[in-house]
């Protein structure tokens, strides 16, 4: 529904679960959309309203286990709240992350990035709305991929060049803070090649941010396809 140029319903946006265990996705955004993290159990789906406007970002936590006392912690994406819900807090790297700024009244524009590593296939649909609208996302197991010195103990997650080295010609910082300066490295080359819509490092932009108008979205964690 549009009222006088301007959205005035709000965005759905679908959460399902493909992978063969438990997810628990984390919200980071703002105005608040009633959750900051929750749990979705293998092949379940939830949806959450979002207004015109909201910006935010979404990250699947995985492993996660619980005390006695209900304290959490997770073996990737964790957002150190302790909790179910991630209370303001984002994703500690290595995270696919879903990234979405919501239009009032223009563009959605969103994007998977692999900027701060990667720990699961992430793809996100937009349906409904009008624009290009296109499907985006990393629906490879780039943890199977990951080069040996990026690899997580455990090689449940791939760390991004930046953080594994923390070298500026890799997070695109002091003297490479320009995407003239910034080149592609032969790590975010290795995440391109496999997730071509994917942002691989911080000045990705041309081929990896995505618009629509007025669109409901659907992320799905493990995904049995790459983006079409």
């Amino acid at each position: 529904m549009w009222h006088a140029g301007v959205r005035v319903t709000a965005t759905t946006f679908t959460f399902v679960n493909k992978c063969d265990h438990t997810v628990w996705p984390g919200v980071l955004g703002k105005p608040d959309i009633g959750t900051t993290g929750f749990e979705l159990k293998r092949g379940s789906t939830r949806s959450f309203d979002a207004p015109p406007g909201w910006s935010g970002r979404f990250w699947g936590r995985t492993g996660c286990e619980f005390d006695d006392s209900g304290h959490a912690t997770c073996a990737t994406g964790d957002c150190g709240s302790g909790q179910v819900n991630c209370n303001g807090a984002g994703a500690t790297p290595p995270a696919t992350l879903a990234e979405f700024t919501l239009g009032e009244g223009a563009p959605d524009y969103y994007d998977v990035s692999l900027v701060d590593g990667y720990n699961l296939p992430m793809m996100v649909d937009a349906s409904g709305g009008s624009g290009s609208c296109a499907a985006t996302g990393c629906g490879a197991d780039l943890n199977r991929r990951c080069p040996e010195e990026l690899r997580v103990d455990g090689g449940d997650a791939c760390q991004s060049a930046c953080r594994a080295f923390g070298k500026p010609e890799f997070c695109c910082s002091d003297a490479f803070n320009s995407p003239a300066a910034c080149a592609p490295s032969m790590y975010s080359q290795i995440f391109k090649a496999a997730c071509p819509k994917s942002y691989s490092y911080a000045y990705d932009d041309a081929t990896s941010t995505f618009t629509c108008t007025a669109a409901d979205y659907t992320v799905t964690f493990c995904p049995s396809s790459s983006p079409r």
